[in-house]
């Protein structure tokens, strides 16, 4: 059963999945800025919650979807009979090549349908969602030239660099991405061996949902970012490096091969990048993170601390791993982020689970969706199995 299309003005249609968490909302906020370019059509989220409710009430989306039939049923008990109302990862991928634009902001790897539905249907995918990416680079590849779709990625770091590039992508030297170095900077391992999931969650300079905050603590979010930046850009691994920069103001750099650098800067404020994705190649108007530089301006790099954030380098060992590895990667650090936050295991225990799953690897070439699929599944196992022997010991 397909999406029934009811769009009937000459608006840009808006899809918003993950409509609910920190991203969707702040798309809401700037589609709702520019109503008169935009329209939502399409609102996906896990739950029949009463923020979603809300969202259908005010947007007045043509189609929702949800994770379960179950949620799917206590919609339908609450809203206009006129909205369809979808449930599956087959309702997202459908739902995703309804829409002019789809905001991917799904948490994990439940987004690859979203990714892969708006690409195969030539759409333009407006991608906050790292893990269908990192752990499906080469299907998404083929979906995108099968289906003829674009990606202009969200991820502030990936924005960044989307727009220093312009169209001289062959005179490249090497990707800079910055990380804010999370709220365990300078701290040292034996340090953080007993920080509680509050301490965890409160980020120094973004407003971030619980997964992606976790994972800036640990810098697997930077390193998870870096095998993303090759999916997305083709420089080699060894082109792309990371440092800290705390004040998150440049957001990303690219070095040329005469030695110039280009720099974006603004105020970290996510509705900046959502509105270049939105409105590429035209800016939309706005003053999101608008710096003032009649005032000082500190600026502060420095190496990150590898030894105390392993995430970073097994990230980019996945990553030279190729294959499925980075799926594997994503997997385990899901499965140990959500076990984390549910008061499971202790912080340092995130990074320990993910090295112990990779160690686990075999190799893969992940050129197919169900090797993918398969891969991600057999991970999560091995991490889940390794936190049990944990809880137990």
């Amino acid at each position: 059963m397909s999406v029934s299309v009811m769009k009937t003005s000459t608006q840009t249609s808006v899809g918003i999945f993950g409509s609910t968490g920190s991203i969707g909302v702040q798309a809401i906020d700037v589609v709702g800025a520019h109503h008169d370019v935009f329209t939502v059509g399409v609102l996906a989220a896990r739950r029949a919650s009463v923020e979603l409710v809300a969202q259908i009430s005010s947007l007045k989306p043509w189609c929702v979807v949800v994770e379960t039939a179950a949620e799917a049923a206590s919609l339908e008990t609450v809203i206009d009979a006129s909205v369809e109302i979808r449930w599956g990862s087959e309702a997202l991928h459908e739902a995703a090549g309804s829409v002019d634009i789809a905001v991917n902001a799904v948490v994990g790897f439940a987004g690859l349908p979203v990714t892969i539905g708006a690409l195969e249907s030539g759409r333009r995918l407006a991608l906050a969602n790292k893990e269908s990416l990192i752990a499906a680079a080469r299907v998404v590849a083929e979906a995108k030239a099968r289906g003829g779709g674009e990606i202009v990625p969200v991820d502030s770091e990936h924005c960044a660099i989307h727009q220093c590039l312009g169209s001289d992508v062959g005179s490249v030297d090497r990707l800079i991405l910055t990380a804010s170095g999370g709220p365990f900077r300078g701290r040292t391992l034996s340090e953080l061996a007993t920080v509680g999931i509050e301490e965890a969650l409160t980020h120094p300079t973004w407003s971030m949902g619980p997964k992606i905050t976790i994972d800036s603590s640990t810098l697997i979010n930077k390193g998870l970012e870096v095998i993303e930046a090759q999916a997305l850009f083709g420089l080699s691994l060894d082109r792309i490096n990371v440092v800290v920069h705390p004040q998150s103001i440049v957001h990303s750099m690219v070095t040329f091969v005469d030695g110039s650098t280009i720099a974006q800067l603004s105020r970290p404020d996510m509705r900046l990048p959502i509105a270049y994705a939105l409105g590429y190649p035209d800016r939309l108007d706005g003053s999101y993170g608008t710096l003032d530089f009649s005032q000082a301006l500190d600026l502060h790099f420095e190496a990150p601390d590898r030894q105390t954030f392993r995430g970073l380098d097994l990230a980019y060992e996945a990553g030279r791993q190729g294959g499925t590895a980075p799926a594997w990667l994503s997997a385990a650090n899901e499965v140990a982020v959500q076990a984390f936050l549910e008061g499971k295991i202790r912080w340092p225990a995130i990074t320990e689970v993910i090295e112990e799953t990779m160690l686990r690897y075999s190799s893969n070439s992940g050129e197919s969706l169900e090797s993918v699929l398969e891969a991600d599944s057999y991970a999560r196992d091995v991490a889940s199995e390794l936190i049990t022997d944990r809880i137990r010991a």
